[in-house]
This record gives C-alpha cells, sequence and structure tokens, in this order.
C-alpha cells in the first residue's frame, strides 16, 4: 500500500468556502508540506495542475533539493506542450531527482478552462490527442526514434539521446471515468486513478479497466484520490467535518455547482451527482462523505472517522485491487501529521528506513517526559 499526500499549489484553507483562515501557496509554505511528507514516510505528493495553481514542473523541480525519498505525481496536458518537449522535461526532472517523477496524464475536464488556454477540441477528441502524444512520448523516452502524421501530432524524426532515467520511462498515471479514459488507459497507462466513490462504484471500474487492459495484453495498477478526516473519536471526526464547511453558504454552493456543470468530465459528474448540491446528501456511504464538493471541483470526498473506521475502509478499498493512495486534508500542513500519526500503524505500509515514522519515541523518562509531581524532584545532569 502506497500512500501519496497533496501539495495544494492554489492555496490552503482551514475552512472551505471561505477566504478566512486561508493560506496562501508561498514556497516556504509548500516547502513545509513537502518536507513533512517526506520524513513522516509518504510514497509521494500530487501536484496539481490547472490556472488556479502555481506551475507543478516549475514547483516539483524546485522542492526535488529540499527532499529525499519524496516522489513527485506531475501533471503532463498534452496539446499544450509538444510530446519531444515534454519527453525532455520529464527525463530532466526524472535525472535531477534521481528517478522520483511520476506522471499524471491530464486530458482536460473543464472546457472553458482548455480553451483559455488553446485547446478547443471535444471530450473525445482530447482523448484521441493524448494517445497519440503518449506514442511519441513513450518512444523516445525509450530511445526509439519515430516519425508520426497523426490527426493531432506530427513528429519527424523524433529522438531523445539522454533517454529516460527510470526505465522504460517514468510512470505514467491517468484518472477518467469515460470510456474514452478506460481505453486509453488499457493500451498506455500503468496506473488509472478514481476519486473517491462509493466502494461498489468504484469495483465496476476496476473490473471495466482490467478487461479493456486484459484485450491489451496488459495490466494496470489501480489507485484512489480522497479526502481525510481522521480523529481519535469518531464524533471528533465529524464534528471536524461540519466544522470544515461551516462557513459555507447556500449561494457559494449554488455558484459552485454551476461552475462544475459546465465540465465535460464524466467523473466530475458523478462526484456531483453523489450529492446533487444538497447538505442532506453528504454521506454518501460508510465513512464517506461529499461535504468537500459542495464547493470544490474534482476529488470530493473524505473518509470521515476514527483511525479504526478510517482504516477499515481504506483496506475495503484495497480488497477492490487499490494499492495507491493519494490522500490530502485540511490545512495540509498540520493533516499530514494527523493522518501519519493515526492511520499508518494501522496500514500495511513499508516505512521507509529514515523517516520519522520508523523512528522510535523517547518518552519514557526519568528525563524527557514530565514525571509526576509527587516525592522527592529528579534533576537533569
Amino acid at each position: 500500500m502506497q500512500i501519496f499526500w497533496f501539495l495544494p499549489t492554489h492555496g490552503d484553507q482551514r475552512y472551505l468556502g471561505t477566504s478566512y483562515g486561508a493560506r496562501p501557496a508561498t514556497y516556504s509554505y509548500l516547502k513545509q508540506i513537502a518536507q513533512a511528507a517526506d520524513r513522516l514516510g509518504y510514497e509521494g505528493v500530487l501536484v496539481p495542475s490547472g490556472r488556479s495553481c502555481e506551475d507543478p514542473w516549475v514547483v516539483s523541480a524546485s522542492l526535488v533539493n529540499e527532499t529525499r525519498d519524496l516522489k513527485f505525481l506531475v501533471a503532463v496536458r498534452p496539446g499544450f506542450t509538444s510530446p519531444t518537449v515534454s519527453a525532455r522535461m520529464a527525463s530532466t526532472l526524472d535525472r535531477i531527482s534521481g528517478g522520483r517523477l511520476l506522471v499524471n496524464v491530464v486530458a482536460g475536464g473543464d472546457p472553458a478552462e482548455q480553451q483559455a488556454d488553446g485547446s478547443f477540441l471535444s471530450h473525445d477528441e482530447r482523448y484521441a490527442e493524448t494517445a497519440e502524444f503518449l506514442q511519441v512520448w513513450k518512444s523516445v523516452l525509450q530511445g526509439e526514434t519515430i516519425s508520426l502524421e497523426g490527426d493531432y501530432i506530427r513528429v519527424k524524426d523524433a529522438s531523445l539521446p539522454t533517454g529516460a532515467f527510470q526505465k522504460p520511462y517514468p510512470p505514467l498515471f491517468i484518472g477518467g471515468s469515460s470510456q474514452a479514459a478506460i481505453d486509453l488507459t488499457a493500451e498506455h497507462i500503468d496506473v488509472y486513478l478514481t476519486w473517491g466513490e462509493p466502494p461498489a462504484a468504484v469495483a465496476e471500474k476496476i473490473a471495466a479497466v482490467r478487461t479493456a487492459a486484459a484485450a491489451q495484453g496488459r495490466s494496470v495498477k489501480f489507485g484512489i484520490r480522497l479526502h481525510v478526516i481522521v480523529r481519535e473519536t469518531s464524533e471528533e471526526a465529524w464534528q471536524a467535518a461540519d466544522q470544515l464547511i461551516s462557513h459555507v453558504t447556500d449561494e457559494t454552493i449554488a455558484a459552485a455547482q454551476a461552475a462544475v456543470a459546465r465540465f465535460d468530465s464524466v467523473g466530475q459528474q458523478k462526484m456531483s451527482a453523489l450529492h446533487g448540491g444538497r447538505r442532506d446528501r453528504l454521506v454518501v456511504s460508510p465513512n464517506l462523505w461529499a461535504g468537500v464538493g459542495l464547493v470544490r471541483g474534482g476529488a470530493g470526498t473524505a473518509l470521515v472517522g476514527s483511525a479504526q473506521e478510517v482504516a477499515d475502509r481504506i483496506k475495503e478499498y484495497a480488497d477492490l485491487g487499490i494499492d495507491h493512495f493519494i490522500f490530502s486534508g485540511y490545512p495540509h500542513l498540520e493533516e499530514s501529521y494527523r493522518v501519519a500519526e493515526l492511520l499508518f500503524p494501522l496500514l500495511p505500509l513499508s516505512v521507509k528506513a529514515g523517516s520519522e515514522a520508523a523512528i522510535k519515541t523517547n518518552l519514557t523518562g526519568p528525563f524527557g517526559e514530565a514525571l509526576p509531581n509527587r516525592g522527592p524532584q529528579v534533576s537533569a545532569s
């Protein structure tokens, strides 16, 4: 089981739907989160992309030398960068990081954002473009020379002399619920990601991807993207969930739902359908809460509960075949510690040697932990 965290490159919050208590995405703050994730033993961090985010490649490159083991799952956006230029960027970052690059293929889900950046392709056309992009991208990273006269991509004698650091190339991830996304996954992708739908719905996706990949003679790994609200007791966790949206107004919900309604992402449509914009439909499965999705596009569900309850739900997803878990929580710095401290001991993880999760505490005294205030005082030498 590989646990990832999230870098909030669009800014962080203590309360959703308000600027009260918000934190800007300064470099020093992002570095704190990345270093915390690295030291706590997280496998890596997802670095998001979008017009409200800082550039994921620049952010990741700047944090490579601030971390030791942490991997960076960085977005590639076909249609906005040529496949050969993108391959050189990936080769360089992978090499200078010592093989810590993972690539998140993003075909886009918001037509307005796509058009603002210059892409006017339809949903399925974007996936067709992505397939051609990856054909070139993978070929040059494997040391091949390729010429392609595609519908969207055209290259002649394309190559990359440096090749890839990781072989055959940095692992490819993708999220997408449409048939076009599943078909692309079957042909090109290493790890298929789903947002946090109820287990039965996730099981259907996994079965569809496995069948499509098998038809291509391939196998695919699986991951899930979820928020987490975990506390020592279930009551505390649900109180924290309520507090997270305590500043959300009906007007804020209506505006957010109108914005995501324009998306042509099937996954986003599934997220929105879980709650329908209503506060009374937020618990969509045991310990699975859709409150985040009232005001946020993309991943809109959180696992809420005591450490044991959340660990049990995580294991249910693992039993379906998921081994990559990309978590987040608000605010991301504090919650990275809370998730590691409460959940890691209950999950089948391979804790990295040297991480803080692997270091035993020494709070048994007589010096360090406070002694009971009785009897003669012990003085430290």
